[in-house]
């Protein structure tokens, strides 16, 4: 193994993007031991030497406030990289600089990286790196990550570190009754830890209530600490002194908190030179538009809009495109099981149960997807996701629910399941869980075609058409508006019961406007979102597949399964203003939602397999034949938008809670929803029906 650079760095001052100009495909993730944090790691290699790259997770200090935070400090401490290199934010240093303050107090071989550039450049912000590195008394450098830009001078300086043998830096002075408590409370620590790991630093962090810095203690020494001990007993005799003085717990920690933003400013003032024009003259008018209370909700609907219409003019094509594909390779497919003397039993269960299904899945999903990733990406690296969650902070908030919920739930637009696993950014465990529960109320690519499907045959009309997508983007727009309300009416419900508490606070980081780069948008939105989503929904829709045709061609007397399960459904559907077929396919849609319509459709038909709507079936005419109105179609709609998550939604929140409890609550808080908001929707039908007839 080469030698170990760890990257450290507040969230979006471009580290990841650094690592992944580094590592390019040479690299893996997993979760950190015992975290639920990720973990990235990689290798890169320089004139000969090659080197393990540790992207750390991003975080604004290393004074633990989160798993983030642990997980920095705790792989910097403890297990000591070779190089740690800080990588900081050209247009925003002062911010950057008190992490590599906090770095500069554990690390011997630090490495000031100083990204954007670029940005700061276009800002007339001048960052006089010579002084800089004078001030820190480390090496700095500048980059431009994105461009590939300063990388070769950053492993020179890495290379040189290596020869040369360094010592701790006295990054920070702290106030001298700080300073006092450290000194007194050395011996101590040093007696219990010997001379490994710096134990000024340590004290100061003991000083600081890190509360979960003597259990990282334990595991790094395999010692036990516990009330009694010699530290225990001189850091109760050192804050009984302080608070003699008058320094209370509280006080304590924002003096300590206070010394790095000081010592930030103070190098800041030195080494920053700003140019006399508005160099953040573009960013202000921008915010003006997305993140202001008049504007910024109107134009995030707007954007939301023009998403989903882009996405239903662009996906039917290539839909039909693909279905058709798949229905002659399956008539391939079938020719060569039978001339080949397949047995019946063997290829009608394969190809018309888990090819047909899987086949569909990918033909339904894989289009709307490779718009939907793409659109989100571009905006996720303009910048403006940020801006989203920004205004929908005060509403969350309200809910005694987190801000970042609201990045939580664009994610599950895309993918549910990414969105439950996008959950791991709130720090509060109680705000994460509601978020986990309620990430299914926003609808995702597996559920827009039956909600579509209802909005253009009941609902908008079945014209082809610009002005019928239109329509129809506008009232899905609509649709997405009510699955946002019933979030937060949700999660306003969870914390006030089962999850109560008060909201925390965070640090919401508005990152500068930046021209996307959309080769790399679509490399990313292709391969890292919209192939591994489809590849989960596959691995779940074939075994699905199976189970239906083995369902639709077993009977029970003279009718098959499925239509016997759909009659026994059929009283509860009723009240909810749906039928037995739908209600069924629904709960067969549980490994892949794109299947519930094809379900219905061959239920009502009485076939074995599903049926391909798009080749001279009309599904309207099945439905209306079948009882279907638009008070039946309205009440799909809200079905679909709240039921249970599917299967692999399921899998991930097992894996992110590790609770079964959790993951049935998150299964029948959506359930329940949908099933009163139907049964409200179709009673207050009845109602005006009856109103009107009198």
């Amino acid at each position: 193994m080469g030698k170990v650079v760890a990257l450290a760095g507040n969230p979006n001052v471009g580290k990841s993007t650094l690592f992944n100009e580094l590592t390019g495909l040479k690299q893996h993730t997993g979760n950190w031991t015992g975290k639920t944090v990720e973990s990235a790691r990689g290798s890169y290699t320089y004139e000969g030497c090659r080197y393990e790259i540790v992207d750390l997770p991003g975080c604004y200090s290393l004074l633990s406030h989160s798993e983030e935070e642990e997980i920095a400090r705790d792989y910097i401490c403890f297990r000591q990289p070779d190089i740690v290199v800080v990588v900081c934010d050209a247009t925003c240093l002062e911010r950057s600089l008190c992490l590599a303050l906090q770095v500069l107090e554990v690390a011997e071989r630090v490495v000031v990286c100083v990204n954007l550039m670029d940005e700061a450049e276009k800002k007339k912000i001048y960052v006089r790196l010579n002084q800089l590195s004078e001030e820190l008394g480390v090496p700095t450098v500048g980059i431009t990550a994105r461009e590939g830009r300063g990388l070769k001078g950053l492993f020179q300086i890495i290379q040189k570190l290596e020869s040369e043998n360094i010592g701790k830096r006295n990054a920070v002075t702290y106030p001298p009754v700080i300073e006092r408590a450290i000194e007194r409370l050395e011996p101590a620590v040093r007696w219990e830890l010997g001379e490994e790991i710096d134990t000024h630093w340590i004290c100061a962090r003991l000083l600081d209530a890190d509360n979960g810095l003597l259990k990282a203690l334990e595991n790094f020494t395999n010692k036990s600490f516990e009330q009694g001990d010699r530290i225990w007993e001189a850091l109760a005799d050192v804050k009984r002194e302080l608070e003699e003085d008058g320094y209370t717990e509280e006080l304590v920690e924002d003096t300590i908190a206070e010394t790095f933003v000081r010592r930030s400013e103070e190098i800041c003032g030195r080494v920053i030179q700003i140019g006399k024009e508005n160099y953040d003259r573009r960013d202000r008018i921008l915010d003006g538009i997305f993140a202001s209370r008049l504007t910024g909700i109107p134009v995030m609907l707007l954007l939301l809009f023009l998403i989903f219409w882009l996405t239903i003019c662009g996906a039917n094509v290539p839909s039909q495109f693909l279905m058709k594909s798949f229905a002659k390779l399956e008539e391939i497919l079938l020719t060569g099981a039978v001339n080949t003397g397949v047995p019946k039993s063997i290829y009608e269960p394969v190809i018309f149960g888990m090819y047909h299904v899987t086949s569909w899945v990918v033909a339904v999903m894989l289009p709307p997807m490779s718009i939907f990733f793409p659109l989100f990406t571009l905006l996720e690296d303009f910048g403006y996701l940020s801006r989203a969650a920004y205004n929908l902070d005060r509403c969350f908030q309200s809910c005694r629910a987190c801000g970042k919920q609201a990045l939580t739930m664009c994610m599950g637009f895309g993918c549910n399941a990414a969105g439950v696993t996008g959950c791991r950014i709130i720090d509060s465990p109680r705000e994460r869980l509601i978020a986990v529960i309620t990430n299914s109320f926003v609808p995702c690519n597996g559920r827009f075609p039956t909600i579509l499907a209802m909005i253009s045959l009941f609902i908008v009309g079945t014209d082809e058409g610009i002005l019928s997508s239109f329509l129809s983007a506008v009232v899905l727009a609509g649709v997405i508006v009510l699955g946002i309300g019933v979030t937060l009416l949700v999660s306003a419900g969870l914390s006030r019961t089962i999850l109560k508490g008060m909201p925390s606070s965070f640090a919401l980081e508005l990152p500068p406007y930046r021209m996307p780069q959309i080769g790399k948008v679509l490399i990313r939105s292709v391969f890292d979102r919209t192939l591994f989503v489809l590849g989960r929904a596959v691995v779940s829709a074939a075994p699905a597949g199976l189970l239906i045709w083995i369902l639709a061609n077993s009977s029970v007397g003279e009718i098959s399964i499925l239509e016997y399960c759909a009659q026994f459904l059929d009283p509860f559907a009723r009240l909810m203003g749906l039928d037995g077929v739908i209600l069924l396919a629904f709960i067969l849609g549980l490994p892949a939602n794109e299947i519930v319509l094809p379900i219905a459709a061959m239920l009502y038909l009485s076939k074995g397999t599903l049926m391909n709507l798009g080749e001279g079936v009309r599904l309207w005419e099945i439905l209306v034949q079948n009882g279907w109105t638009a008070s039946t179609a309205v009440s799909t709609i809200l079905f679909s938008l709240m039921h249970w998550p599917c299967a692999t939604t399921c899998q991930t929140i097992y894996k992110e809670t590790k609770s079964m409890k959790w993951t049935l609550i998150s299964i029948l808080v959506p359930a329940v929803t949908g099933i009163v908001f139907c049964m409200g929707f179709t009673g207050l039908v009845h109602l005006c029906t009856k109103i009107i007839y009198l």
